[in-house]
């Protein structure tokens, strides 16, 4: 028997999270003898996995109003490309993974064109965090057959909704589970016991790179003067970035040293502590019980829209808090996120009681995050569909 599963993604936490998933249904088909076809709107990882991909998303993600201007046109082409692959291939089931407004144009499509084939949403759009109204929700649940949640909360808001929602937990719980130990990491990069290893992680979009970048990295200069064992690594989210971050360390002055993404997670599970944008990177390190700053800023015209037009209030930005909805780790936000209060709380959880307070923390995020085997129950969840 054959069949034909279409996945649309964007982001690189997407096509992380895309590529756990993919692996997953494809060794379940291989053991149900199952010939199946994935195709996708993606990124590498995925089509690493084994997804023939139809268009390659990473590149077009943005936050913002004026950052997400470059990028409609491209992804409206690369959207009708895909759209009209559907048609002379139809799927036999579609499973939509965050990016919600390409994700939202996409299941209004398929909902239309194809009203008999099963929509999934896996890992759904963060409207229970920071909706401005129900709009979207509405329209996330009237696309869905079945909704695959990472998080409890979420889990609990969709189906408030209306939702067929299942929690599965996140998926990270399974990647992890082959990380090294810190001692381990440690060793496979050099660095010595006496080190202070600090992950800085400024960006995995473009627009990042200008208004996370410069706080982070300042804040690590005034870490470096009065901390003199310390040493940062930075993981590339994407080979991409490598030129403009180097240039940067060299006129921060740090002491740095720049990790392929291949070894990200090798260099998480050495730190001693991460300096690190809002995303996905922030479950890894509590997995791993490293300690972190959470940062995020955009324009000072986005940010002005949202907060004064369409009033938006966001409760947590990084899903460490929005686990257990609470202040686990310190966030800081827009004016927050400036060099000196990133050195100040960074100080605070190299040692002493700040950090040991997180790190007994972290055990409530971690037990909030499920069991292992996330990847295998979503794909029985997903083929139970067929």
């Amino acid at each position: 028997m054959k069949k034909r599963i279409f996945i649309s993604t964007g982001e690189v936490s997407g096509d992380l999270q895309g590529s756990l998933l993919v692996t997953a249904l494809l060794n379940r088909a291989k053991a149900e003898d199952l010939d199946l076809k994935i195709v996708a709107l993606g990124g590498d990882r995925m089509a690493e996995a084994g997804a023939e991909l139809l268009g390659n998303t990473i590149a077009l993600s943005s936050i913002g109003l004026l950052e997400a201007v470059p990028y409609i046109l491209p992804t409206l082409k690369m959207q009708r490309y895909a759209k009209q692959q559907l048609r002379d291939n139809p799927p036999d089931l579609v499973i939509l993974i965050d990016y919600i407004g390409a994700n939202l144009s996409m299941g209004k499509f398929i909902r239309s064109q194809f009203p008999k084939v099963p929509i999934v949403y896996y890992i759904a759009p963060q409207e229970w965090v920071w909706s401005m109204n129900d709009r979207n929700t509405h329209q996330i649940v009237d696309i869905t057959d079945r909704l695959l949640a990472i998080f409890p909360e979420e889990a609990r808001y969709y189906e408030r909704q209306g939702a067929t929602v299942k929690w599965i937990g996140h998926p990270l719980v399974d990647r992890l589970q082959a990380a090294p130990s810190r001692e381990t990491a440690r060793a496979s990069l050099g660095i010595p016991s006496e080190e202070k290893a600090i992950v800085l992680s400024p960006a995995s979009r473009k627009q990042e790179l200008k208004f996370l970048m410069p706080e982070i990295f300042a804040a690590a200069q005034q870490i470096q003067a009065q901390v003199p064992e310390a040493k940062f690594y930075i993981p590339l989210a994407l080979d991409r970035y490598r030129s403009e971050i180097e240039a940067a360390v060299q006129s921060y002055g740090l002491n740095a040293r720049l990790i392929p993404k291949e070894d990200g997670q090798t260099a998480i599970a050495a730190a001693d502590l991460a300096i690190t944008k809002s995303g996905t990177i922030n479950l890894e390190l509590a997995l791993l019980n490293v300690p972190q700053v959470v940062i995020y800023r955009i324009s000072k015209f986005t940010a002005w829209v949202g907060r004064n037009i369409l009033k938006v209030k966001i409760v947590f930005a990084s899903p460490v808090n929005l686990v257990p909805m609470r202040l686990v780790v310190p966030e800081l936000l827009q004016e927050e996120a400036n060099a000196d209060r990133i050195a100040q709380e960074s100080l605070a959880l190299l040692e002493g009681p700040d950090r040991e307070k997180v790190l007994r923390d972290y055990q409530e995020v971690q037990a909030g995050l499920g069991e292992t085997g996330v990847c295998d129950r979503a794909a029985a969840e997903i083929f139970g569909l067929f």
